[in-house]
Formats: structure tokens, C-alpha cells, sequence
């Protein structure tokens, strides 16, 4: 928090000089909401100051990315800024907190602002060095945040855990098509096995179960999580998966080796299905 308020002023501050902050984790997005901010903006100007600290060169925005954005489609030069004395540890904790309210958080930007904060948090003088308490005179660092945002302890490390997570395997967490209990127990892996993991979802069309995960985890701690212990695992049929394409064998005679495995079908049906979308976007553009 920060304790110099009487050195904050409100000026106009070219949009030109301002810096976004290096690695926040809340996204700027060109959607509904954006568009009626753009609209307010019109109508009404910007009613809230953005907060800023001066760097070298300029400002680094410490909340207002939104706006910001909104203003420049809006076509403003300026914006009306609250220049603060802040450290960059203090800037990223008023930035997590500036948008922790927020209704529409994706998992990946609760992970990555907690993450923030805390890294932020455990560098301030008086704080242990690591995330542990000393018995009777300091929580953890993790434990204070966990109170400030209305959150467990346990499940603010386990938003942490999903930064862990490759970006394609995190956007799937995001756009719901991977649990978030699950997606945890997936951060444990190592990021070749992810990536085997997100090529074997690509083939079978389908997402890892709670069980499932814990299972590829524990494989990957005993050092045996490889190509075909994913793909047996992810090939078992989930009653709460949708639904699939049955496609009878007969058709496919003749036209496949005699030879190929299940998953060897599988590919080969997925990849011509891609070879033929190709094909029909090209005829599209064509005509």
C-alpha cells in the first residue's frame, strides 16, 4: 500500500510516455465491454484517473491498462494520471489489487497476478527470505495474501501452480475445456511431457479427468510418463466426455492399411479431415 499520498498529483499525461507494466497479467481485449468503455469515453471522457510512476523515460502504468487502450480508440492524445512514488515491488502489489474485484477473471490471470504479488510481497524488507513462517512472529507471505483476496492459502498456491502450465495447455484451463483441479495436478508434469500430453489431446479429442491427471503426475514423478503411457491413458472413454465420431471401419476399407493400429487410424482420419478443410477454404477464396 501505498503511504505518500500527499506526493500524488493528478496531471495530463501524454499517452505517448506511458509504459505498460512489464508482465501484468490481465489482458486487453477488443470485446462488448471494451466497446462501451470506448463509448463512455466519447460521451464522457475518462472519469477515473489512471495510477502511473515515473521511470526513466516516461510512466509505467500501475492500473489503467484498459482505459488506456480504450482511450486510444477512442483518439485522445492524453489521460488524466495519478503520478505515485512507488517502488516497482509496490506498483506490482497495487496492481494485483487494483483488479482482483474484477468479475470476468480468467484462471491464467488470477495465476499469474497472484504469482506477481507474491513474488512482489516476499522481496519487502522484514519478510523471510522464503515462504515460510517463523513460529510466533511472522505469517506467510502467502497466508497474507490469501486473507487480503478472501482465498485459501492452499488455493492461492494451487493458482500458482497453473503458471507452470504450457500456454496451449493454460488457454484450454481458460476457454473451460480443462478443469481447473485437473489442470493443477497437469503443472506437476515437465513441459516435453505437456507437450506430448497437448499432441495426444489433439489425436483423441479429448481431455484429461481428474483421475487421469493425477495418474499422468504420478507416472511423470516415478520418471515413466512417456508417449504411449499418455496415449493409453487419454485413449480410456470418459462418461462425461462428449460425445464422438463413430466412423465403421468398412468405409475405411480399402483405403488404410490393413495394418494400422487404433491410433494410427485416428491420426490418418484426423489428418485427412485437415487436408480437406484446406481444401475447401482454398476453393472459398477461389471463387
Amino acid at each position: 500500500m501505498n503511504t505518500n499520498k500527499a506526493k500524488e498529483t493528478i496531471t495530463e499525461i501524454s499517452i505517448s510516455e506511458l509504459r505498460p507494466f512489464k508482465g501484468h497479467p490481465y489482458r486487453v481485449v477488443d470485446d462488448e465491454e471494451m466497446d462501451r468503455l470506448v463509448e463512455s469515453i466519447e460521451e464522457h471522457g475518462i472519469m477515473t484517473p489512471i495510477n502511473v510512476r515515473p521511470i526513466e523515460g516516461g510512466y509505467e502504468v500501475i492500473s489503467g491498462h484498459r482505459r488506456i487502450h480504450a482511450a486510444k480508440r477512442a483518439g485522445l492524445a492524453t489521460i488524466p494520471a495519478i503520478e505515485m512514488d512507488m517502488t516497482r515491488d509496490q506498483a506490482a502489489v497495487a496492481l494485483v489489487d487494483s483488479n482482483l474485484h474484477r468479475e470476468k477473471l480468467l484462471p491464467s490471470e488470477k495465476a499469474f497476478a497472484y504469482k506477481l504479488k507474491l513474488e512482489a510481497l516476499s522481496r519487502q524488507p522484514g519478510r523471510p527470505s522464503k515462504n515460510v513462517s517463523q513460529v510466533g512472529t511472522q505469517k506467510r507471505t502467502d497466508q497474507i495474501m490469501a486473507e487480503e483476496a478472501g482465498e485459501s492459502r492452499n488455493q492461492i498456491q494451487r493458482y500458482i501452480r497453473l503458471t507452470n502450465l504450457i500456454p496451449p495447455l493454460l488457454r484450454m484451463v481458460d476457454e473451460e475445456r480443462i478443469a481447473f483441479t485437473p489442470a493443477v495436478e497437469l503443472s506437476y508434469l515437465s513441459q516435453e511431457e505437456q507437450e506430448m500430453l497437448f499432441t495426444e489431446i489433439g489425436v483423441t479429442l479429448a481431455t484429461p479427468s481428474l483421475s487421469q491427471a493425477c495418474r499422468l503426475k504420478k507416472l511423470s514423478g516415478e520418471g515413466k510418463l512417456d508417449e504411449d503411457a499418455i496415449a493409453e491413458i487419454m485413449a480410456e472413454e470418459k462418461p462425461n466426455q462428449k460425445e464422438r465420431v463413430s466412423v465403421p471401419l468398412s468405409a475405411l476399407k480399402g483405403k488404410v492399411p490393413d495394418s494400422y493400429t487404433d491410433r494410427q487410424l485416428q491420426e490418418y482420419v484426423i489428418k485427412a479431415v485437415d487436408h480437406y478443410h484446406r481444401y475447401l477454404t482454398r476453393q472459398r477464396e477461389v471463387r
